[in-house]
């Protein structure tokens, strides 16, 4: 159900109930980026009516606020703003994703992309027509880093980087909401919230969703060609950065897991097989070496590991816990 403290901030003159697509996007704290990502909606190749619902995530500032309000003015789409007063990455998705369920009753395609993310032309209309071609329950989509310092493009083969999968096709589960349509049905048969808040602050609230979909029998289907491009600023090619995001995907893969062992026996096999994972990872580590010509491309294994084993005895990132605006 929406949550009543939040706020709308912006809307489109009129709100349509029967418009059966919304694109949904959580918002925090880069204005510039989103009027990007909005224009690439704008800019869609596809006769289907949309929607657009953005989740502003820092009530404090609000910076996306006068982006939305600027191409909602316009008549560009329709759609609404929201904000979310609750910080954190899982708060932010489950605000968009339920505020676009109560507005938009006949809707039955749920799309997301981010705020620091840019659609291809066709992205909107390839990802629906699978949908409805396949039958699937979700469908999942690439997401291409654009470095912003050109001399870092050799980090494009990082498994942090680089999608999933290569061709299109039926897939077993897909990873990331950054590029994703769900069909209604979906959110019916998972629990509330969509989105588990013990990865609020951690991430990977979106693989633990499309973990449980596939607990669920849920179909997921793939599609290579609709094809969405990310910003990546510098720092988020420094080696520091890349060794803290391997610690983190550890930290997410651990407690995936660990919500499906439900007896004390599983969590003990989880935990040794945790541990295990280190050697095995070292071994990885040199073998990529060899293939890999970047040194942090073949540590990732070792990092993920090691992110497994520290969140398995209390320690883990928490990127989504952002620091407060000095006014």
């Amino acid at each position: 159900m929406p949550n009543a403290a939040r706020a709308i901030a912006a809307t489109s003159n009129s709100l349509d109930p029967s418009i059966r697509i919304v694109v949904c996007i959580p918002s925090f704290r880069r204005p510039q980026h989103l009027r990007r990502t909005l224009q690439s909606l704008v800019d869609q190749r596809t006769d289907r009516r949309f929607a657009v619902v953005i989740a502003e995530n820092d009530a404090s500032a609000c910076a996306s606020v006068p982006v939305a309000a600027e191409f909602f003015r316009a008549g560009k789409f329709s759609g609404l703003c929201v904000i979310e007063p609750q910080q954190g990455n899982c708060h932010a998705i489950n605000a968009v994703f339920e505020t676009a369920l109560a507005t938009f009753p006949a809707a039955t395609h749920f799309l997301m992309i981010d705020d620091d993310e840019i659609a291809s032309a066709d992205w909107l209309e390839r990802m629906v027509r699978t949908a409805e071609i396949t039958g699937a329950d979700v469908v999942g989509g690439p997401v291409f880093p654009n470095f912003d310092d050109d001399a870092e493009r050799g980090l494009g083969r990082h498994p942090a980087f680089w999608p999933a999968y290569d061709i299109s096709g039926p897939v077993p589960v897909i990873y990331g909401c950054g590029n994703c349509l769900i069909i209604r049905s979906v959110f019916a048969r998972l629990a509330d919230p969509t989105f588990d808040l013990r990865f609020n602050f951690l991430g990977g609230g979106d693989f633990d969703f499309f973990a449980r979909c596939r607990q669920a029998g849920m179909k997921f289907h793939w599609v290579a060609d609709a094809v969405i491009t990310e910003t990546v600023p510098k720092n988020r090619t420094h080696p520091a950065w890349l060794a803290l995001r391997g610690l983190r995907i550890g930290a997410i893969n651990y407690h995936v897991e660990l919500k499906a062992a439900r007896t004390a026996q599983l969590r003990l096999r989880l935990l040794a097989r945790m541990f295990g994972r280190l050697p095995l990872s070292m071994v990885r580590a040199i073998r990529l070496v060899v293939t890999e010509p970047r040194a942090i491309t073949a540590l990732h294994p070792m990092a993920v590991a090691v992110g497994s084993a520290l969140a398995a005895v209390g320690i883990e990132p928490q990127p989504y816990k952002a620091s407060k605006i000095v006014s």
